[in-house]
């Protein structure tokens, strides 16, 4: 059985994960369970999974999770501090990071360190620190495997091709909510219309991510790390129908395509048990759904998100971790209000003006960015009026 860590059990991915896990009793078992703030739920989840270790990252509830799970030999801690600690735990195979943010660099750099395969859910580990991330991974022999959809797409598509050079690989984006809008219609819109993706159920914050095309950017670097790309070798491509997860094109022009109806659980389930498929129920593909497929190119002008990602990746250096942090306080505040739509990419672009440029950063210099990014970024939060 392969004994599984998952950072984040109660967010989207997570709960995904536990239903994958649920459904192969006999191939997967629990390690490591940890919420930030959801006690409720991670209690739930640790009396049917029972895991040896639980943690609680929002401390003021250490004491509801420990008293709810008295008396089932269930180690309960509390903390963000802990998580590097959970995630170097020996008897673990595989640690999902299902983390939101960049609250996941830590604990995923403790887990490479220990010897541990990442199936990796939280990409803002290789936007913030990629360079550092895959040379960790390389000098300990670890294996990252993506779960975002379009990256275990890719993945998938590069099985059997490890001799053969790639050409370019295109990301396909949904287009989100707001596919074909103008700017002038996105200064009016409101958090409640974009949380309406259209082909997806995620948190709040990929979703918003999404309509932004963030997410997209933000794929965008860490696919370069993961597949040892150049920006150039990357392109994003709008498939409405998110069927075609997305595309590898090899150097004799021969192109890959992974395929599927939008599901989180397969390539969760994928990255889990990788490199064996495990047989499930999940719903099938029926072409006759879809008579046919579309495909359009990214407004960059529009959707200002993902030229900054792009902007970022070819400056390099700390400059992906600047636009990361600020990204996170602009959705935050996006979310409650506080700013429109369209400065969210206004307080992301000032920051990577202002913020210092480092072009070989270690990680104290990752942690220094992102804080005072986050600094920043509050404050333009604060000045900006919605």
């Amino acid at each position: 059985m392969k004994r599984i860590t998952i950072l984040g059990s109660t967010g989207s991915i997570g709960t995904q994960a536990l239903e994958v896990v649920r459904d192969h009793p006999g191939v997967f078992k629990v390690a490591v369970l940890s919420a930030l703030k959801n006690s409720a739920l991670l209690i739930q989840q640790a009396k049917e999974f029972k895991p040896a270790i639980v943690v609680i990252c929002d401390e003021s509830k250490y004491n509801e999770v420990k008293e709810a799970l008295f008396g089932l030999d269930i180690k309960v801690l509390a903390g963000e501090t802990a998580l590097a600690e959970v995630a170097a735990y020996p008897d673990s195979d595989v640690v999902l990071t299902a983390l939101m943010g960049s609250v996941g660099l830590k604990p995923t750099i403790a887990a490479i360190k220990a010897g541990k395969n990442i199936a990796l859910a939280n990409k803002e580990t290789l936007v913030v620190a990629g360079e550092l991330i895959t040379q960790l991974a390389a000098e300990h022999q670890v294996k990252i495997l993506p779960v975002d959809s379009e990256h275990s797409a890719i993945f998938q598509c590069l099985v059997g091709e490890e001799q053969n050079e790639i050409e370019k690989i295109y990301l396909t984006a949904s287009g989100g909510p707001f596919l074909g809008k103008t700017k002038d219609f996105l200064s009016n819109v409101k958090k409640e219309q974009a949380l309406k993706h259209p082909n997806w159920v995620m948190g709040a914050k990929i979703t918003i991510d999404s309509a932004s095309l963030m997410n997209k950017g933000l794929e965008v670097i860490e696919a370069k790390w993961l597949f040892n790309l150049d920006v150039d070798q990357i392109d994003v491509i709008v498939h409405p129908q998110s069927i075609i997860h997305s595309i590898v094109q090899f150097t004799d022009g021969s192109m890959k395509a992974q395929m599927g109806v939008p599901d989180m659980k397969l390539p969760i389930q994928y990255a889990l048990n990788y490199p064996d498929r495990l047989k499930n129920n999940f719903k099938r593909f029926n072409f006759l759904d879809y008579p046919s497929f579309s495909f359009e190119k990214a407004d960059l002008t529009t959707f200002r998100n993902l030229d900054l990602a792009f902007t970022s990746l070819r400056k390099g250096g700390n400059m992906p971790c600047i636009l990361n942090a600020a990204n996170e306080i602009v959705v935050a505040a996006f979310l409650e209000d506080k700013i429109g739509f369209l400065q969210m990419s206004e307080v992301i672009e000032q920051c990577m003006e202002e913020i210092g440029f480092v072009e070989k950063p270690q990680l104290n210099d990752f942690l220094e960015t992102d804080k005072h990014s986050r600094i920043l970024a509050g404050r333009l939060v604060t000045k900006s009026k919605v």
